[in-house]
Formats: C-alpha cells, sequence, structure tokens
C-alpha cells in the first residue's frame, strides 16, 4: 500500500472548482496518488468512506464546507480504522478550518498531506459525532435561516445580516446544564459546546477550545433581564459580548429544557429537550498544520 495515497470526496457543488482541480494535479505532480470522487444526495459521503477504507486508502480528504467535513469526520470515527483525514475547506464558513489553521486556498490545504496527522477529539450526542461545535438558542437559528443564495453573495457576512434582520424574534430559552461539579440553570440566549472555537461564520463562543485534551468547552450567554436594552446598550458602549459569558470545559454535559431548545451540530438541526453531550478522546487522526492553535495540552478549567 502507498503511504502518498488518498481518496478525495469532494461536495458536488465544487466539480466545476478550477483551483481544486489545479491543486489535485499540483499533489499528483510530487508523487501522490490521488482519486476523487463527488458527493450527489445524503448518505454518499459516508458510502464513500466506507469504499475508500475498503480499497485500503490510508488518507481521506474532506472536500466542502462544514457540513461536509462533520459528515466525513463521523463516518470515518464510526468505522474505526486507522485512516488518517485531510482537510480541504470550501465552505462559506469554514470554522473548524479557520479555527485550526488550516489554509483556506486548496493547493496551500492539500500540502498538509505532507505534515503528520495528529490525534484529535470528537463532540458525541446521541448516536451523532460532530467534528467542531454544537450551537444552541438564537445563534442556531441564525445558522439555520440563513439562505443559501444569501451566503453565495455576502459570504460569512450572510450570518450577520440575517442576525440584525431578525433581531426582533431574539428569544431567551431555559435550560439546565449539568456536568461534573458544574450546575446551571437559567435563560439563556445562546450556547457553545465547542471541539473547536467558532462558529456561524467566525462568532468565537469557545475562545480557548483545544481540540486534543478531551474535553468539550461549555460557553453560556445568560438572558439580561432588558433583553434587547442590554444587548444594544453592551454594542454601542462598546465593551462586547465577552465579559457576559459563562465558561467551563468539561468531559461532558447534560442539557434539559421544559420545551426543548433548538440546536445546530455543524450545520445540521437538531431540536430535543433532553441531551448529554460527550467529549470522545482521540478519535480521529488529522492532518492540521503542526502549531495549530487546536492542538495543545489541556490548561484546566477556565
Amino acid at each position: 500500500m502507498s503511504e502518498r495515497k488518498a481518496l478525495l470526496i469532494l461536495h458536488g457543488k465544487q466539480a466545476l472548482n478550477e483551483d481544486v482541480r489545479k491543486a489535485v494535479e499540483h499533489k499528483r505532480k510530487q508523487g501522490w496518488e490521488l482519486a476523487v470522487r463527488l458527493t450527489w444526495e445524503a448518505g454518499d459521503a459516508r458510502r464513500l468512506v466506507g469504499e475508500a477504507l475498503a480499497a485500503g486508502y490510508p488518507t481521506v480528504i474532506a472536500g466542502g464546507g462544514d457540513g461536509t467535513l462533520r459528515d466525513i469526520a463521523e463516518a470515518l470515527a464510526q468505522a474505526e480504522g486507522d485512516a488518517s483525514l485531510a482537510l480541504l475547506p470550501l465552505g462559506t464558513a469554514n470554522d473548524f478550518a479557520r479555527a485550526a489553521g488550516v489554509p483556506l486556498v486548496p493547493q496551500a490545504a492539500l500540502a498538509l498531506l505532507d505534515v503528520r496527522a495528529r490525534y484529535i477529539d470528537l463532540g458525541e450526542v446521541g448516536e451523532q459525532l460532530f467534528l467542531n461545535m454544537a450551537t444552541g438558542g438564537f445563534g442556531s437559528q441564525i445558522t439555520a435561516n440563513t439562505s443559501e443564495d444569501l451566503k453565495k453573495i455576502m459570504g460569512g457576512a450572510a450570518y450577520l445580516f440575517t442576525g440584525l434582520s431578525r433581531f426582533s424574534e431574539l428569544r431567551a430559552a431555559h435550560a439546565e446544564l449539568e456536568g461534573p461539579d458544574f450546575h446551571w440553570r437559567g435563560d439563556l440566549l445562546a450556547l457553545g459546546i465547542g471541539n473547536g472555537r467558532q462558529a456561524g461564520g467566525g462568532h468565537l463562543l469557545c475562545p480557548t477550545a483545544l481540540a486534543d485534551d478531551g474535553l468539550l468547552d461549555i460557553s453560556i450567554l445568560p438572558a439580561p433581564q432588558e433583553l434587547a436594552g442590554a444587548l444594544r446598550g453592551l454594542v454601542s458602549g462598546g465593551l462586547g459580548l465577552d465579559s457576559m459569558f459563562v465558561r467551563v470545559r468539561l468531559p461532558w454535559v447534560e442539557i434539559k429544557t421544559a420545551s426543548g431548545l433548538d440546536m445546530n451540530l455543524d450545520g445540521e438541526p437538531l431540536k430535543t429537550s433532553q441531551m448529554r453531550f460527550s467529549a470522545r478522546p482521540e478519535a480521529l487522526r488529522v492532518h492540521l498544520p503542526a502549531h495549530s492553535p487546536l492542538l495543545g495540552s489541556a490548561t484546566g478549567l477556565n
């Protein structure tokens, strides 16, 4: 088996991307054996991962947005093989890739094939795994309601535009969170459960998260009593929202809500009244920059 061999699973929308084509040809000239397969419909990513492993590919490349990266990472981890994952970020937000320091230029991203793969954690809820982050509350509604057409026109700014246009819909959700030596109950505006650091096109919900510490970073934005007025005052005063967050680092956390909480799992909607999120340590080998901000030792609780 050739170690310089990989299968690129590319989102169908990127089939005519000339930068990707040139990047693949460049790696082939460097001696890499790269095959390319396209996704067309739901389930294709998982099927293609299975075919890659059956064919003996030691590395799978995920080419697409955050949802595509999550699907392929989940399939690889659940297969429990030893194949590594390389990331070719081609989406609008590319939140995990940006936080990890993965280049957004295809040729530079594929250069990471020559960097040793490192074990990282994944997040887990129920039978689903996620690479980057689970978000809840108003932020997840913004992500779910931002149209594909708007993202094509405005890029990451589309999330901000959608949020501003739906400001009048801002509502708090009552929730209870419990984990090892941690308990919080109250009304929240936003929730981040991060293996990565940012979501929604660059919003740093979990700014100190590490992807190899065996823990999840939990960030809770409590709802002020005077909701709209307090938020407008913070923004106009230049203070931002960061000082309002409750943050903790845990191996697992359970969430209970009376009326259900809208969640978003790396782009996939999820709604339930009770759920347990946990870290799955060393779930996957991934080719990341040697000095990636997401790699490091655990630094304890915030």
